[in-house]
């Protein structure tokens, strides 16, 4: 039977009717909670609630491990190592993440986001949009661990939020709840009349990347 580890998502789904096994782990209490009751019916997922470096299994245990847009919060030394161990011989890892660029159309909404993340944030808002060097730069970091057949490739998307749309995005940031509460308000506040003060709306662009590579 295949052996996956995953992050959650609507990609469990798709992966356990083919019928294989399959392993999510969640640091989150109220994420896992909604992923075991969503795939109930599945009798071959199950939620690990913890933290992926808190994860125990045999080594060789799993065909397929792949995060999305969660890895770069786990130390690389500590998380492509554990990756590679979990895997059997020809297991794949697979990595996707975003990469969010400012939006094209209105400059003054970037210009107005540069003064009010310098100002709760610095330092912490992208530059230079993210394209396939970045990409092949991050895939590469496998190899230092032992992967071969490193490949990447980048898709494109766009997505336009109204201010209180936006806001409740940054809201789902890691980085950016862990603003203090009192703070974070005054910050999505300037952020939310920054949109509403250039149009109502903001498009982003984003760059998904997912990067591959196999253990020998």
């Amino acid at each position: 039977m295949l052996e996956v580890g995953i992050g959650t998502g609507q990609a469990t789904l798709l992966i356990l009717e083919k019928g294989c096994m399959l392993t999510a782990i969640e640091l989150g209490d109220q994420l896992a909670g909604f992923s075991k009751y969503k795939f109930k019916n599945y009798e071959n997922f199950e939620v690990k609630n913890l933290a992926f470096q808190d994860f125990k299994c045999p080594p060789n245990s799993f065909d397929l491990i792949f995060s999305a847009t969660a890895f770069h919060w786990i130390s690389e030394d500590i998380g492509y190592i554990k990756v590679y161990n979990m895997l059997k011989s020809g297991g794949v890892f697979a990595r996707f993440a975003n990469h969010p660029f400012k939006d094209k159309k209105r400059n003054n909404i970037h210009i107005a986001f540069e003064n009010i993340y310098a100002k709760y944030m610095p330092g912490s808002l992208g530059g230079n949009e993210y394209n396939e060097e970045d990409a092949q730069n991050i895939a590469n970091i496998a190899s230092k661990y032992g992967f071969i057949d490193i490949s990447c490739r980048l898709y494109q998307r766009t997505r336009t939020f109204t201010a209180d749309e936006y806001t409740s995005l940054l809201g789902t940031y890691s980085d950016h709840i862990a603003i203090e509460e009192t703070t974070r308000k005054k910050f999505f506040d300037e952020i939310r009349e920054a949109i509403n003060d250039n149009g109502g709306i903001i498009t982003t662009y984003d760059t998904i990347d997912l990067q591959l590579a196999r253990k020998p």
